[in-house]
């Protein structure tokens, strides 16, 4: 039997993409922060798919300990790894930091998933067709790379400037990622997507945009047809290092050195507070 990982697969587009694996037969590891939406998302999925392999493994991606723990709790338990979705993202209105001291935005969509994904690579490249899906954005084009204050602790926060550097570093990653490893790694646009992102549980800013705008976005269903494509379908077998909308590659021109920002990614994590 086939295993997947999906991180942030309680909701939205990880959601999605779970209930479509378990349609598939494949065992399904739901990686969510919260333990209550984790089971209840496991619960909701059994139900719609009729399948009884999903299990939820907790993993915040804030805390590298916590990665740590969920990796060791994985490889414990599964001696290979198929397919790995990296989808969990976040975008607070307010600038915070990981426990390990990262801009929260950085910290979670990228060096979360970084450390994560090559944690678990040794696993992934035992599959006869290892694949790994990183959900990226063309927010992407709203960001840069700022190796001087990447973490805004100088410049002003400014909330799509860190999600869009957050978005770029995930094709950068994909783009590196590919080159380092003998899997299959594609990044996807999932295009505007009905779902929770950017609304802040608390206050609840942001649910008034999201209810006007609903109309306009696609399912995330629909979304998660590409994200499908590239983790499971015989089609897109041997591809890799690509960017992806709708099943259609499209370009991507990295605008710093992927090697170089592989390399400045292991290092945050190196000196990083690990709590």
């Amino acid at each position: 039997m086939k295993i997947a990982i999906v991180t942030g697969a309680n909701s939205g587009l990880g959601f999605a993409t779970s209930v479509g694996l378990l349609k598939q037969g494949i065992h399904v590891i739901f990686a969510c922060r919260s333990e209550k939406n984790g089971h209840e998302a496991v619960e909701r999925a059994q139900l719609l798919t009729g399948s009884d392999q999903a299990t939820f493994i907790p993993c915040d991606l804030s805390s590298l300990s916590s990665i740590d723990r969920f990796c060791e709790l994985v490889m414990d338990s599964f001696d290979h790894i198929d397919i790995l979705v990296n989808n969990a993202a976040i975008l607070p209105t307010k600038r915070t930091e990981t426990k390990n001291g990262f801009e929260m935005q950085l910290g979670v969509n990228h060096l979360g998933h970084f450390y994560l994904t090559t944690k678990l690579l040794s696993l992934i490249e035992k599959s006869e067709d290892g694949r790994i899906v990183v959900i990226s954005s063309d927010a992407s084009k709203w960001g840069s790379i700022d190796y001087e204050d990447p973490h805004f602790t100088k410049r002003r926060y400014r909330l799509f400037k860190a999600y869009g550097q957050s978005k770029l570093a995930n094709l950068l990653f994909t783009v590196e990622l590919a080159k380092r490893s003998h899997v299959s790694v594609n990044a996807v646009h999932p295009g505007a997507v009905a779902t929770q992102l950017g609304v802040n549980r608390q206050t609840g800013f942001g649910k008034t945009i999201h209810r006007v705008l609903r109309p306009f976005f696609q399912t995330p269903t629909a979304a998660a047809e590409t994200v499908l494509y590239l983790a499971t379908d015989d089609d897109a077998i041997g591809l890799s290092g690509g960017y992806y909308y709708k099943k259609q590659e499209r370009p991507f021109k990295p605008p710093v050195d992927p090697s170089e920002f592989w390399n400045w990614s292991e290092e945050q994590l190196r000196t990083a507070k690990h709590i």
